[in-house]
C-alpha cells in the first residue's frame, strides 16, 4: 500500500500522467490479476505513459535497487556460511513473524469487514493448511472466487454501478496483440512444466517454478511466501534458515517483495545469472497478463457480477496469508524461548511503536546476533 501511495503522489498529483479515476481503476485491475499488485500498477502506469517499453522502464527502476541489495546479501550469506550454521541470522528469521502478522491484520480489516467474508477467510485458511503445499493456496483462491460469485453479487453490483460514469481507459495496445500475448502466456503455463520433465537443467527448473508461482499469487506480495517456500526449500535448493533470513532482509529494503527472487536465484542456480533468471521468471507473468488484459479492462470492469468474484478472492487471500503465518513462518522460526522473546520484541516494534518493517529487521538482527554470541540462541 505504501508503494501505491508513492505512485499516486508521483504519477497523479505531481506529473498528471493519469487521473484519479483511471488510477483507481488500475489499482482494482492489479488486485484482480495474479502477481505483485504494486509492481503491476507501476508497469500499467508505464504502459499508459510510454507503451510497453515504458512499462519495462517503470519495472526496472522500481525493482532493480532491491534486487541489487538482495544479491549482495546472498553473497554475504554464502561467504559467512550459507550452507552451514547461520545462528547469527536468527533474528532476521524471526522478524518474518510480526511482519506477516501485520500484513494479515491490515488486509483482514479491509478485506474481511463482515461475518460472511471472515468465515470465507477462515475456510480458506483450513484449505491452505490441510492440503499439500501449493495446491492448498490455489484451492483456497478458487473457493474464494466461487463463493464470491454465489454470495457476494450485491456487493459486486454496487461496485459496478460506481464505475458506470467513469471515462474509458485508453490503452496503447491493440486487441489482437493482447490476445496473442494471452495465448502465449497460456501456452507457457502448459509447456514449461512439460519441458521441465523432459529436460534436466537447473535454470529451466528454476524458471518454471518461479513462473508458475507468480501466475497463481493474488493480493499482497506476502502471499508468495508459502509458494516460494515450496518451490525452493522443499526442492532442496535453499535451506529453510537461509530462506527466512532472505525474506527478513527483503523487508528491510524498499521495493517489491517479489525481488526476493533475486536472493533465492543466487542459491538455486548460482551467481548473478541465477538472480536474473529468477527475477525474469517471477515478473514475466505480470507483463503477459497486463499486456493481454489492459485493452479489455474497461469493458470487463463494467460487467455485472465481476466485482463479486474479486470480493471473494480477496477474502480468500487473507486466509492464505493466515496459513502462511502458521506455516512456514511460525513453525520454522519459533523453536525456542529466545525465538519467542525476539517475536515479542518484533510485535512491540511493528504493532505498538508502529515503526516501519526495516526497523524491526535491524533491531531483531542485532538482538539475534547478540543472543548467538552469548550462547543464548535456541535456548
Amino acid at each position: 500500500m505504501a508503494h501505491i501511495g508513492y505512485f499516486r503522489d508521483e504519477c497523479v498529483r505531481r506529473r498528471g500522467w493519469v487521473g484519479e479515476e483511471t488510477f483507481a481503476d488500475l489499482v482494482a485491475l492489479c488486485q484482480v490479476l495474479p502477481g505483485p499488485s504494486s509492481t503491476q500498477l507501476g508497469i500499467a502506469l508505464g504502459i499508459l505513459r510510454a507503451r510497453v517499453l515504458g512499462g519495462f522502464a517503470f519495472w526496472l527502476g522500481f525493482m532493480l535497487p532491491s534486487a541489487i541489495v538482495l544479491v549482495v546479501f546472498a553473497y554475504v550469506v554464502e561467504v559467512l556460511g550459507g550452507h552451514g550454521d547461520l545462528g547469527w541470522l536468527e533474528g532476521m528469521e524471526v522478524v518474518a513473524v510480526p511482519i506477516v502478522a501485520a500484513a494479515v491484520w491490515d488486509m483482514g480489516r479491509s478485506l474481511t469487514p463482515d461475518r460472511p467474508r471472515l468465515l470465507l477467510a477462515l475456510g480458506s485458511t483450513i484449505l491452505a493448511v490441510v492440503l499439500p503445499p501449493g495446491w492448498g493456496q490455489v484451492a483456497a483462491i478458487a473457493l474464494g472466487g466461487v463463493v464470491g460469485a454465489l454470495l457476494f453479487r450485491a456487493l459486486g453490483a454496487d461496485a459496478d454501478r460506481a464505475t458506470e460514469d467513469r471515462a474509458a481507459i485508453r490503452v496503447p495496445i491493440r486487441p489482437p496483440i493482447a490476445v496473442a500475448v494471452l495465448i502465449t502466456f497460456g501456452c507457457l503455463l502448459v509447456a514449461l512444466p512439460v519441458a521441465r520433465q523432459l529436460v534436466e537443467w537447473r535454470p529451466l527448473e528454476v524458471f518454471e517454478s518461479f513462473f508458475i508461482v507468480a501466475s497463481f499469487v493474488f493480493g499482497s506480495g506476502h502471499v508468495v511466501l508459502p509458494l516460494l517456500e515450496t518451490a525452493t526449500v522443499t526442492s532442496g535448493w535453499v535451506s529453510q534458515q537461509v530462506f527466512l533470513a532472505g525474506f527478513g532482509m527483503t523487508q528491510a529494503v524498499p521495493g517489491p517483495i517479489f525481488a526476493f527472487a533475486a536472493f533465492l536465484g543466487v542459491f538455486a542456480i548460482g551467481g548473478v545469472q541465477g538472480a536474473v533468471v529468477a527475477l525474469v521468471a517471477i515478473f514475466a507473468p505480470s507483463f503477459f497478463l497486463l499486456i493481454g488484459v489492459l485493452p479489455f479492462w474497461d469493458a470487463l470492469r463494467r460487467r455485472t457480477g465481476f466485482r463479486s468474484v474479486l470480493t471473494g478472492v480477496n477474502a480468500a487471500v487473507v486466509g492464505v496469508l493466515v496459513a502462511a503465518l502458521y506455516h512456514p513462518v511460525w513453525t520454522s522460526t519459533v523453536r525456542s524461548t529466545s525465538d519467542f522473546v525476539l517475536v515479542l520484541v518484533g510485535f512491540a516494534i511493528v504493532f505498538v511503536l508502529k515503526a516501519p518493517p526495516w526497523i524491526a529487521v535491524v533491531v531483531l538482527g542485532l538482538l539475534g546476533a547478540a543472543f548467538h554470541g552469548l550462547g543464548l540462541a535456541r535456548l
